[in-house]
């Protein structure tokens, strides 16, 4: 069996990745899109993330929308045509692995994925949760079917497992969770989450899915900061950045290049 180490050098070149997140501006039919500014603005925008991010040294890079609050559970056609449109616009300036999120749809996610040959997907596949957009029932065998039926084999789908701005119902624990997701959902990756975008993960929580999934990737998705990352990766298999990489470590800023580099020169020095 390939150990979980092996299949991240072998995807992303390094056996503990930095994934840094490319947060589009609000996209067409969001209520904060800035219908002025257009598609053009938000390409922009997304290409000096790219360029910062890469020349920073992060291993690869992840679309995600952000921008679009309020959250929906299934995607808006608009959106997610925009969206797409987007990554293939800026898809040349991509050196390396991508991925991509559409916030909160695993079936958009895939689709994204398909669509823009993306090597990887993230986004909340299984569970049932009360959240701040409702009550929320993800669709993982759809998700997973699609793939499938994408013939996209390759394609690594990550599995955040406790999600952001929600709760799950029941009384499963975080390790039952990361079982069950590789068992009967057949998770590439498992992804341990904070309780927002920006807030840290809590370490018992990494440490226990890790144990409960040996043999598959687990990463901490929210919160990580140069402080922290020597810890995470200390227990996890590797980490997705997004607010510590931008200025000022506000979600909503511009990607700041000195701040992924001071971040990536520490990350070199522990892998």
């Amino acid at each position: 069996m390939q150990t979980s180490h092996s299949t991240l050098k072998r995807t992303f070149g390094h056996a503990k990745p930095i994934i840094g997140m490319v947060h589009l501006a609000p996209l067409p039919g969001s209520p904060l899109y800035d219908a002025k500014g257009g598609m053009e603005k938000i390409t922009d925008l997304a290409a000096k993330d790219i360029e910062n991010l890469q020349s920073g040294g992060v291993d690869s890079i992840m679309f995600g929308n952000e921008g679009d609050r309020p959250y929906l559970l299934q995607a808006s056609p608009v959106a997610l045509a925009a969206m797409s449109f987007a990554i293939g616009a800026l898809k040349p300036l991509i050196k390396g692995p991508f991925g991509v999120n559409y916030l909160w749809d695993p079936v958009a996610s895939v689709s994204l994925a398909i669509a823009s040959g993306a090597t990887f997907a993230r986004e909340i596949f299984t569970g049932v949760y009360e959240s701040d957009m409702g009550l929320w029932a993800p669709d993982a065998a759809g998700a997973v079917r699609l793939r499938s039926d994408g013939r996209r084999p390759d394609l690594k789908l990550m599995f955040n497992i406790n999600a952001e701005f929600a709760s799950p119902l029941g009384t499963r624990s975080i390790a039952q969770r990361a079982r069950s997701a590789v068992f009967s959902s057949l998770a590439d990756v498992i992804l341990v989450s904070g309780p927002m975008t920006g807030q840290p993960v809590e370490t018992a929580s990494l440490k226990l899915a890790k144990e409960a999934v040996p043999s598959v990737p687990v990463f901490a998705n929210t919160g990580v900061n140069i402080d922290t990352v020597a810890d995470i990766l200390k227990i996890g298999d590797g980490a997705i950045v997004g607010t510590h990489f931008k200025r000022g470590g506000d979600t909503w800023k511009v990607v700041d290049k000195d701040r992924v580099r001071r971040f990536m020169d520490k990350v070199g020095k522990l892998r």
